[in-house]
């Protein structure tokens, strides 16, 4: 008898702790289903079904979670494989690299230092001048159009625009 109550205190207390993580994890609030699980479990959106795939407007890509930003559409081009690709970033500080081996061979997992947050991964198959693709899941993004810049607190990322024209 002693053990079933033992049980059943614990299923009940596991209950609790299982329901109080879910309610204090805002970022369930914050994100749509997709975003969640993009950025937090390492998912992979649909190529060709994304937001930003195919956007061409000037503009600063920051991470969806942190706000911090990290590509620019100077340094956008589409590189066929239907997902939003770069071949710089902002800031080298900004993203980190890890090994990634989950699809049977080594690629480089792209995470936001700031949030800790999955992007998408890096390929050395890109342009020039870098030879980088940085190969990005817009659900871990939030575009910030050039217009909207200095609402947003971000108007000195307006330079990184100038820098294009000489």
């Amino acid at each position: 008898m002693k053990v079933l109550i033992l049980t059943m205190i614990l299923a009940i207390s596991c209950n609790k702790l299982l329901k109080k993580e879910e309610e204090v994890n805002p970022l369930k609030d914050k994100l749509t289903k997709l975003q969640y699980d993009v950025t937090q479990n390492c998912s992979t959106e649909p190529p060709f079904q994304n937001e930003y795939w195919d956007n061409k407007e000037d503009g600063i890509y920051v991470d969806i979670v942190s706000g911090k930003p990290l590509f620019c559409s100077i340094h956008k081009y589409d590189s066929g494989t239907g997902w939003p690709s770069f071949y710089d970033i902002i800031d080298d500080e900004s993203v980190k690299e890890s090994d990634d081996y989950e699809t049977g061979y080594k690629r480089i997992e792209l995470k936001s230092t700031s949030s800790n947050s999955h992007l998408g991964h890096l390929f050395n198959d890109g342009p020039n001048p870098t030879g980088m693709r940085y190969c990005i899941n817009s659900a871990s993004l939030k575009f910030i159009k050039y217009d909207d810049l200095d609402k947003e607190g971000l108007g000195n990322y307006k330079k990184l625009f100038n820098q294009n024209e000489d």
